[in-house]
C-alpha cells in the first residue's frame, strides 16, 4: 500500500504594491496563484485576486490605522494553524511587507511555531506616491537621502524624533500621517524646519482615484482640511517636492499666495 506523505505547509508574506494591480511583481503573481489560503489586508486592490485559483480560500483581515480591524494575534494564529495543516498561505499586504507592514513581527512569530516563511517584497506606497507626481525622493540637487517614517507610532511614548529628522536635511516620506498632520507640523516647525518647506500629500497613489495636494509646511493642516484629502495618503516633505510636475507649472510662491 502506497504511503501518503503529508505536504508541509508554509506562509508567504507578499507585498501587493501601492494599489495599481499592474505594479505587482512577477513573484507576487506566482505566489498568489500558488496559495491555498489568502489573508488579505484592507488596502490590497481586489483586482489582484484575479491571479488566485478558484479553489483558494480568501479571508479578508482588514488592517488600517485608526479603524476597527482584525487583531494581529488572531491573524498570526490563523496563519500558523493553516500552514501546520499543510496549506500554502499567502499573507497579502499593501505595499511592502517589511515597511510598516508588520511583516517582521509575523515572520518571527511563525518561525517560533516552526512554520516556513518566505517574503516577497513589493513596491512601497511611499516611493510610488512620490514618483506618481514627478517627485524623485533622492534627486541629488535637493537631497542626499530619504527617510521613511510613520506618523502613527505604536504608542504615545514611541513617536518619531522629529527634531533629529528635521536636522537631517533629508526627504521625509510619512506614512499614516494625515490624522496627526497638525502635530507633525508643530513638531517640525519647533525643530527648526522652515515654514516654507514644500510638502506634497498624495491620496490613493497609483489608482484612478488618486488625488494630490501641494502646499508648504506652515499651511499643511489647513490646506489638507480644505482639500478634502484623507487616508490612505502619503506625505512627502522636503525640497525634492519642487520636482513635482504641478510644482513646475504653479510655483510654490504662487501656490502659497493662492492658499492665502
Amino acid at each position: 500500500m502506497k504511503q501518503v506523505v503529508k505536504q508541509a505547509g508554509k506562509v508567504m508574506l507578499v507585498g501587493a504594491g501601492p494599489g495599481d494591480p499592474d505594479l505587482l511583481t512577477l513573484k507576487a503573481v506566482k505566489a498568489i496563484a500558488q496559495a491555498d489560503v489568502l489573508l488579505v489586508d484592507d488596502l490590497v486592490n481586489p483586482e489582484v485576486l484575479a491571479h488566485a485559483r478558484d479553489s483558494a480560500r480568501v479571508i479578508h483581515v482588514g488592517k488600517r490605522g485608526g479603524c476597527q480591524s482584525t487583531s494581529q494575534e488572531f491573524i498570526e494564529r490563523l496563519m500558523a494553524v493553516e500552514a501546520q495543516a499543510g496549506h500554502c498561505v499567502v499573507r497579502l499586504k499593501g505595499g511592502d511587507p517589511y515597511l510598516f507592514g508588520r511583516g517582521g513581527e509575523e515572520r518571527a512569530h511563525l518561525r517560533q511555531q516552526g512554520v516556513t516563511v518566505e517574503v516577497v517584497p513589493g513596491i512601497t506606497s511611499g516611493m510610488a506616491a512620490a514618483a506618481s507626481i514627478g517627485i524623485a525622493a533622492t534627486h541629488r540637487d535637493y537631497s542626499q537621502g530619504v527617510i521613511f517614517v510613520t506618523g502613527h507610532g505604536k504608542s504615545e511614548s514611541a513617536q518619531p524624533n522629529w527634531t533629529a529628522l528635521a536636522a537631517s536635511g533629508l526627504t521625509l516620506v510619512v506614512y499614516m500621517g494625515v490624522a496627526r498632520c497638525a502635530q507633525l507640523q508643530q513638531s517640525l516647525l519647533a525643530a527648526g524646519m522652515a515654514g516654507t518647506m514644500p510638502v506634497a500629500v498624495i491620496q490613493s497613489a497609483t489608482l484612478n482615484t488618486q488625488a494630490q495636494l501641494l502646499t508648504s509646511l506652515d499651511q499643511l493642516p489647513q490646506a489638507l482640511h480644505d482639500s478634502g484629502l484623507g487616508s490612505p495618503s502619503i506625505i512627502v516633505i522636503g525640497e525634492v517636492v519642487r520636482c513635482a510636475d504641478a510644482f513646475a507649472e504653479i510655483g510654490l510662491d504662487n501656490l502659497r499666495r493662492a492658499l492665502g
